[in-house]
């Protein structure tokens, strides 16, 4: 295995990337280490102790938001959510076309301009998504729908204009601060943009959301307990977890893995400082007495007390986690309490992963070995399904083919494409050997004669493109194109994008990508009775046969990549 010469650290400058940094340094030999992280000043300040420790290493610095648009990367989220410009285009990121969105993104453009050998992300991607207060704005929006049903039984369009303003920004708001989607359009991006560059490994420094403890844990991130937040951050923590899990088993990516630390991380220092809110220093004020005999303000206007000076207390630095005082970092480390482990020994099993050493604390390796597999049992038992099926379909004289309940909308595109075939001609050589121009009259014609197999089709949502691609046979629905609307405009471009993904398609081109599939998978037999058992690989089709199901799925593994690697 080559030596990989360039690592990106994501949260590089934070209690635990840093660590990882050194132990990389220190262990590994890089040519060049990108630290990346929220601040300038943090990644600056770590460079700078770091270049003395390691002048031979190229050490890049790297900041900003890598969870926006490479434009609002420096940007802080609450300010963009002012404007509806900036709402908008957060939501055409997040909802857009994927390709668009990865253009713009600024974690696709740090990873293509240093194109790393490997990722260490330790950031708390779970804390990220999940504290954008989305327990309070759903409360809030819930509170103004029903304002809205009081301003029109009433009738008050005065009052309408300046409040669908306010509803306008939280329904807004509420849409783009969803955590799942967040979630999973952040792993489709550094996905795609580590099959891009190459990337061998990613390695994950994840979280369980609730430092190891269960439903009943007695810490928050200072918001009152049941914390809706916390629950949200540990599901999003697993849910994180089982798309890296997939992500483990795509291929052409990265080799991926996962450490989970189960308690409270600390810590870079003790020290007397002052306290800070979301970077900015805290202040003590004057108190007053107050009535208890009205409304009660939870916000007040700090410029109506007086200020004594900056709030100030010797505590522990956890980074991300917080600064602590004595007391609570005394109760939250105390035995069958949180605990705590030291970020230097997560550095030390981080590398021994990324050297390939087997931890035994890789979460995405823990779950391969604890997932079942497929069975013996169940691959006889197939045969006796399928056996059964022709046996019905024989005595019925009907054709089980798709019912478009297992997608995508392709998947039953193809099987009535190759049904159809089957149907006319038998085996891949007859295919191979009519002209494409005759193969798409041939079935038309066909299909006009049987109509129970048409109307089948059409029932299940396919629509069937007649050979001159200027009509389509249908029934009430379509499944493709998907769209919220009830029409859309047709265009020569849009057609061909529907055929491929869903529509019965009878054009003589799209016969002639089927005699090419047919002439690849029979070159593949020649190897079947001369190298063994090596001879069974994904580009294999045994039969001279069309089967439909496994003509299919030959497609999906050697088309799509849709295939398993584990």
């Amino acid at each position: 295995m080559k030596r990989d010469k360039t690592f990106l650290l994501l949260g590089g400058a934070g209690l635990v990337g840093s660590q990882i940094v050194r132990e990389i340094a220190r262990e590994l030999e890089p040519q060049k280490i990108v630290v990346a992280s929220l601040y300038r000043g943090e990644v600056r300040e770590f460079l700078r102790d770091l270049r003395k420790e390691f002048p031979r290493i190229d050490l890049v610095g790297a900041w900003g938001d890598i969870f926006l648009r490479q434009e609002f990367a420096m940007e802080r989220r609450r300010r963009l959510l002012q404007s509806r410009l900036h709402r908008e285009m957060m939501y055409d990121d997040l909802f857009g076309d994927l390709e668009q969105t990865y253009d713009r993104s600024a974690m696709a453009q740090l990873i293509e301009q240093h194109r790393p050998d490997v990722i260490v992300d330790t950031i708390n991607t779970a804390t990220v998504i999940c504290y954008q207060d989305v327990e309070s704005l759903s409360q809030q929006t819930h509170d103004l729908l029903h304002e809205l049903q009081r301003i029109v039984d009433h009738q008050d369009l005065d009052a309408l204009v300046d409040f669908g303003r306010n509803l306008e920004q939280n329904v807004s708001t509420l849409l783009i601060s969803q955590s799942i989607p967040q979630l999973i359009r952040h792993v489709q991006l550094i996905h795609r943009a580590m099959r891009r560059v190459e990337t061998r490994l990613y390695l994950k420094i994840g979280t369980t959301g609730t430092g190891g403890m269960g439903l009943n844990i007695p810490y928050t991130h200072s918001e009152d307990r049941p914390s809706a937040q916390l629950m949200s951050k540990n599901a999003v923590a697993f849910a994180h977890t089982g798309l890296l899990f997939l992500m483990a088993r795509t291929p052409n990516g990265p080799l991926v893995k996962e450490i989970k630390p189960a308690a409270m991380i600390g810590y870079r220092r003790v020290s007397y400082q002052t306290i800070k809110l979301r970077g900015r220093p805290q202040f003590r004020y004057e108190t007053r007495k107050e009535a208890l005999d009205g409304r009660l303000a939870l916000r007040g206007d700090e410029n109506l007390y007086g200020r004594i000076g900056k709030l100030q207390m010797a505590g522990v630095d956890t980074g991300e986690n917080g600064f602590f005082a004595r007391g609570e970092f005394e109760a939250i480390t105390y035995l069958n309490q949180m605990e705590f482990l030291t970020p230097e020994e997560i550095a030390q099993q981080a590398v021994l992963e990324i050297k390939g050493s087997n931890t035994g604390y890789d979460v995405i390796a823990g779950i391969d070995s604890s997932v079942m597999t497929p069975s013996y049992r169940a691959g006889v038992l197939r045969q006796t399904a399928l056996d059964k099926l022709a046996h019905i379909e024989e005595e019925t004289q009907s054709h089980s083919v798709a019912l478009g309940q297992l997608g995508p909308p392709e998947l039953s595109k193809l099987l009535y494409e190759a049904h159809l075939l089957k149907l006319n001609y038998g085996g891949l050589a007859d295919v191979i050997n009519t002209p494409a121009t005759e193969i798409s009259e041939t079935i038309y014609s066909f299909l006009l004669e049987h109509d129970v197999l048409r109307t089948t089709i059409a029932a299940i949502g396919v629509p069937i493109l007649t050979p001159d691609g200027r009509h389509i046979i249908r029934g009430p629905r379509l499944n493709i194109p998907e769209s919220i609307y009830h029409e859309v405009q047709v265009t020569a471009d849009g057609l061909d994008r529907w055929a491929r993904k869903g529509w019965v398609d009878l054009r003589p081109l799209n016969f002639a990508e089927w005699q090419d599939r047919f002439q690849r998978m029979r070159r593949a037999r020649h190897m079947l009775h001369t190298r063994g058992t090596s001879s069974l690989t994904m580009k294999t089709y045994l039969p001279e046969s069309i089967e439909i199901g496994i003509v299919v799925a030959w497609i999906f593994n050697n088309e799509d990549e849709g295939y398993r690697i584990k």
